[in-house]
């Protein structure tokens, strides 16, 4: 009987040492800094109080289901083309918003990367915002 215990315990501990190492992998390869991220209420904020400018890199079928008013909408897949459109101007904060903040932490990596400095990504994204029944607008 202590035999199988000791065989249950044992599985027990290497199955809770996968599940919790599996669960440090599944994040981004590398960790944000903090100070590249904002919340989604500060963005709100900052946005409406003409601090920041927005710049939602949904598809344009993401668009579709609402935007921001007075957002630059930008889809990720037109980035390369149209990257003038996000000022470098480092007087000029600009804030990327998406659906859930995936694709804008890896636009905000590969923005910087670029010399992007004042630049940051909201957290939670535009399905939070949605969410929360703050105002959307159909997309011009």
């Amino acid at each position: 009987m202590n035999f199988c215990k000791t065989k249950i315990n044992r599985f027990l501990r290497v199955a809770l040492f996968a599940v919790f190492a599996a669960a440090l992998n599944s994040g981004c390869s590398e960790p944000v800094n903090s100070a590249d991220r904002v919340t989604l209420v500060q963005a709100r904020a900052d946005y409406e109080a003409g601090k920041v400018m927005l710049v939602d890199i949904r598809e344009t079928r993401e668009h579709k289901t609402g935007v921001v008013a007075g957002a630059v909408l930008l889809p990720m897949s037109e980035l390369g083309e149209k990257i003038s459109l996000i000022p470098k101007d480092t007087d000029q904060p600009v804030l990327l918003i998406c659906n859930t903040q995936n694709r804008s932490q890896v636009t905000l990596k590969k923005l910087k990367q670029a010399g992007y400095e004042n630049i940051r990504f909201v957290e939670g994204g535009m399905s939070q915002w949605a969410a929360k029944g703050w105002p959307l607008v159909a997309p011009r």
